[in-house]
C-alpha cells in the first residue's frame, strides 16, 4: 500500500470510529476510559495534535467540537450521565497520566 492510500484508509477508520461513537451515546467516556484507556476527549486531543503538527491552529474546544459534532458542553448536557462510585473508583485505577 502506498503512503497516500494508507493515509486515506487511516482517515476513513478514524471517521468511522468517530461516527460509531456518535451513535453510541449510551457508552459514556468513563466507560471507554475504564475499558480501553482512552475516550472521545482523547481522540479529540489526538486530532488537535495532528492538526497542530500540520500547521493548523486548533485549540481544545475547536477539536472537541470537530470530534463531537457540537460544542463539548452541549454534548455533555445532552448525553453525559453521572458516573457511579464503582466507575469512578475504576477510573482512579486506570486513568492515564495526562489531563
Amino acid at each position: 500500500m502506498d503512503d497516500l492510500t494508507q493515509l486515506k484508509a487511516e482517515a476513513a477508520a478514524f471517521r468511522r470510529l468517530r461516527d460509531h461513537l456518535a451513535e453510541r451515546v449510551d457508552v459514556q467516556n468513563i466507560d471507554l476510559m475504564n475499558m480501553a484507556g482512552f475516550c472521545r476527549n482523547c481522540l479529540a486531543r489526538w486530532y488537535q495534535e495532528g492538526a497542530n503538527a500540520q500547521g493548523v491552529e486548533m485549540d481544545k474546544a475547536q477539536a472537541r467540537a470537530a470530534f463531537y459534532g457540537m460544542p463539548y458542553e452541549q454534548w455533555r448536557a445532552k448525553h453525559q450521565t453521572k458516573a457511579d462510585a464503582a466507575k469512578l473508583a475504576a477510573y482512579e485505577i486506570s486513568k492515564p497520566k495526562h489531563d
